[in-house]
């Protein structure tokens, strides 16, 4: 059985840090026979939910983007490392956007697909984004993949990197972890299934109560 994971680079620079992070990822779980695809959207125009209920009735996004051009590769991936430079201790708004409308308007099961957060900073501000991206996946009933340390490494640039030697081993074990993870759950799956999910209460307080 083949097994892919979808790695999602939030930076504007296809060259930069946090491209060396994801590359260090793939490197190492195409060693582990786990195939991969990329997509950059970090220069991409990516607007923000518009709230409208268009994907609800339709199965896509209203706005024809690379949201869309995305959700089939998602779909058929059995894990998703997203990783985002650290901007004024957050993410990359672009990349917020984006996995926003991502998550929310495609119907497809997510649930135990494994995901992970990778981030890039120069100093600080690296957990708080690391926070922030983990959010997706636990709101999805994804397993969140760890490491060794923090999923982060160090740098100004690509060069930078290089030199953050615990970072880039940091990157080799969240994939090896991540290549386990997507077997093990396999396995499981094709001998029970995978666990049932309860859908039906939804806590909104109508009544004010």
């Amino acid at each position: 059985m083949t097994h892919r994971v979808l790695l999602i680079n939030g930076s504007p620079r296809p060259n930069g840090c946090t491209a060396r992070a994801l590359r260090e990822i793939a490197d190492t779980l195409h060693a582990e026979g786990i195939e991969t695809d990329l997509v950059e959207i970090g220069k991409e125009a990516v607007r923000g939910c518009a709230s409208c209920g268009f994907c609800h009735k339709n199965g896509r996004c209203v706005f024809d983007d690379a949201v869309n051009r995305t959700a089939p590769l998602f779909e058929r991936a059995d894990g998703l490392i997203v990783g985002s430079p650290v901007y004024y201790g957050s993410p990359n708004g672009t990349l917020l956007s984006f996995l926003d409308r991502l998550f929310y308007s495609t119907r497809f099961p997510k649930h135990m697909k494994v995901g992970a957060a990778v981030v890039s900073c120069r100093r600080g501000g690296n957990t708080a984004s690391f926070d922030v991206l983990n959010k997706y996946f636990t709101i999805s009933a994804m397993p969140v993949v760890s490491s060794t340390y923090w999923n982060q490494v160090h740098g100004f640039t690509a060069a930078d990197v290089e030199k953050d030697l615990e970072g880039l081993q940091t990157m080799r074990n969240l994939a090896k972890n991540a290549a386990f993870l997507i077997r093990a759950i396999a396995a499981e799956a094709e001998k029970t299934g995978l666990p049932a999910l309860e859908r039906g209460d939804f806590t909104s307080f109508p009544d004010g109560k």
